[in-house]
């Protein structure tokens, strides 16, 4: 006879075992093949044996494992390392070349101190790069110092020569081993510690300690927020919906994934083709509304444009199942939809930054294939839509690393912000991580949090099976450039896309590099406008009138004038001063020369009114 309790517990066991399948199979998992069991001794069960899928136990291995090394496949550097390795060995004349490059750096910096000795103010026999601030004090120009940061440098130059130009190493593998030393390098710079560092070792002298002392209270307190899962010190003074996030306006639309805010005009007259903004869903929308006098959204209401904003939801566990067609559905298009009851017969001019610059994108091809006319412009900021070459994130992603992300996301039902905002810090150790650890904890200065800060810590989550379809589809498949983009079962081409785009992209972009924003113009066949901007991902786009130091070129190439690449339009286009936001707002408005009466948003309690910006999603931690 069978044991009534041995029965029971296998009957869950494969209930569980199918419910892993079909959820497998609804994420487009190529993994989810049909699950056998196997027996895994379950420790608060004395002597009951439970069941569970093998798949099921290695997705929590990797998930347990991901939490231990933030994100980052071991398996994945450890391929890089064992290519690198492995054909570094058969190749004697690569080994040779480095052998001569460590003597003639040796002898280099010999020379150097010999020539020191007679003229302290002769040239260094190395400089640092142009972002490199770290060796930038004057002290470092005084012996021992000097021959400190000189050795250092080319001991990180020979590394680079190491780790690149070995004969067989895959490209992907070439980068992740270089940037992978990188790292190490930077990690025991002579600028992190206190004796090597002139500049701390003055202050510390100065202040008879005092600096570390300060900078151990900083630690503590930094190291108590993260633990209590609360925002850094100063992000306090910059609340949403009241210094950042103003702009009056209302929610005129709500559903499970969005609310898609109208801001209330300031002008009398207004231009007859709204603007919709479509922000990354990896980001708090605000980024574009931060305070009055930096709020992209305030200065187009200004000169008379009507403005739509999503705010999207910050999702939980609870919304794993949303996929890239709920992002497109349920956001763009119900959007437009909206717009559409409130403006009837209105074109819209839409604007998309970054993730949401790419599902623009896509929106507007399905949009054109299907003969959707509801779009007069399309403009992208720092969005991407060829991935062949999207920069160092690259080094994040192969099938290995995504892999064990979908394994992480599986476990939680998300990728959590502090996974993601790791793999951003180390793509600029340097500036997010070494400096600020220098500055705040061997110096004891805190640095003025500003509101581009805030936001910055203001992260949000990326569904598991959105996060694993974008990585899929866009970054390994490269599916949108190569008009393989699947959307309602058939596939779109950006090619489609007839209304004119204005594209922004900025020099130092480490998450959307420039030349590979600049693909957009060999992808599609229509009037292309291409911006390129000094400053970063973010600060490069809060650009407003006035901000010091800032430039940009500007081009147009239209539908049948020739491919020109990047480097050569780089060396013939002319440099402009001051802000492009001018210049992409005189865009705008040229595309929309008719005017009409300013229209209100609808009252709360209305058909249409849900309440007061910001809204509440976007307070949703």
């Amino acid at each position: 006879m069978k044991d009534p309790a041995s029965s029971n517990t296998v009957a869950v066991a494969k209930k569980e075992a199918a419910a892993d399948a079909r959820s497998l199979s609804k994420a487009d998992d190529t993994r989810a093949a049909k699950p056998t069991l196997m027996p895994v001794f379950d420790h608060e069960q004395d002597a009951d044996i439970q069941l569970v899928s093998p798949e099921t136990l290695d997705r929590l291995t990797h998930a347990v494992l991901g939490h231990m090394t933030f994100g980052l496949s071991p398996a994945a550097l450890a391929q890089a390392y064992a290519d690198w390795q492995q054909h570094l060995a058969i190749a004697p004349g690569k080994q040779g070349r480095l052998v001569q490059k460590a003597i003639r750096k040796a002898l280099r910096l010999a020379r150097h101190m010999a020539e020191r000795a007679v003229d302290p103010h002769c040239e260094a026999c190395i400089g640092t790069l142009a972002q490199d601030k770290r060796f930038s004090d004057p002290e470092w120009q005084r012996w021992p110092f000097d021959m400190i940061y000189q050795s250092f440098l080319l001991n990180q130059q020979w590394w680079h020569n190491a780790t690149t130009g070995v004969p067989g190493v895959s490209k992907h593998h070439e980068q992740a081993v270089s940037f992978a030393a990188r790292q190490i390098l930077d990690l025991f710079s002579p600028s992190n510690f206190v004796l090597s560092n002139p500049e701390i070792l003055r202050q510390t002298i100065q202040e008879a300690g005092m600096n570390l002392n300060r900078g151990y209270l900083n630690f503590i307190e930094d190291w108590e927020r993260a633990i209590a899962g609360r925002p850094p010190v100063g992000s306090e003074k910059f609340v949403v919906g009241k210094n950042v996030a103003v702009t009056p306006g209302k929610v005129v639309y709500r559903n499970n994934l969005i609310e898609l805010i109208q801001y209330h005009p300031t002008t009398e007259s207004v231009h007859a083709e709204p603007v919709l903004i479509v922000p990354a869903w990896i980001m708090k929308y605000y980024i574009l509304d931060l305070s009055p006098n930096n709020s992209l959204v305030r200065y187009l209401i200004e000169r008379g444009h009507t403005v739509f904003m999503i705010s999207w939801l910050n999702p939980g566990t609870n919304a794993r199942d949303f996929g890239m067609d709920d992002y497109l559905e349920l956001g763009v298009m119900s959007a437009l939809n909206m717009i559409s009851k409130i403006l009837p017969d209105r074109k819209v001019q839409a604007l998309g930054y970054c993730l949401g610059g790419t599902l623009l994108a896509i929106a507007a091809a399905a949009m054109s294939r299907d003969g959707d006319e509801r779009l007069s412009s399309v403009s992208l900021l720092a969005a991407q839509a060829d991935f062949v070459d999207a920069g160092e994130l690259m080094l994040f992603i192969d099938e290995s690393e995504v892999t064990f992300l979908e394994d992480m996301m599986w476990e939680q039902g998300y990728l959590d912000t502090k996974q993601m905002s790791g793999a951003f810090q180390l793509l600029r150790s340097n500036d997010l991580v070494w400096s600020r650890l220098v500055h705040e904890y061997l110096l004891g200065r805190r640095r003025e949090m500003t509101d581009l800060m805030a936001w910055n810590a203001d992260a949000t989550r990326l569904p598991y099976r959105m996060h694993s379809e974008y990585l899929r589809r866009l970054f390994l498949e490269n599916s949108l450039a190569r008009s393989n983009y699947q959307v309602d079962g058939r596939a779109v081409s950006l090619t489609d896309i007839r209304v004119p785009i204005f594209v922004v992209a900025t020099e130092w972009d480490h998450v959307s590099p420039w030349r590979s924003v600049y693909k957009i113009k060999s992808i599609t066949d229509t009037e292309v406008t291409f911006l390129l901007t000094n400053g970063g991902h973010n600060a490069g786009i809060i650009s407003e009138p006035g901000h010091e130091g800032r430039h940009y070129r500007i081009s147009t190439k239209f539908a049948d004038a020739p491919y020109m690449g990047p480097d050569h339009w780089l060396e013939i286009t002319p440099v402009n001063d001051g802000s492009w936001w001018p210049a992409w707002e005189g865009w705008l408005s040229d595309k929309s020369k008719e005017t009409m009466p300013a229209l209100c948003p609808p009252v709360v309690g209305s058909e249409y009114g849900h309440g007061d910006a910001p809204g509440q999603y976007v307070l949703v931690s």
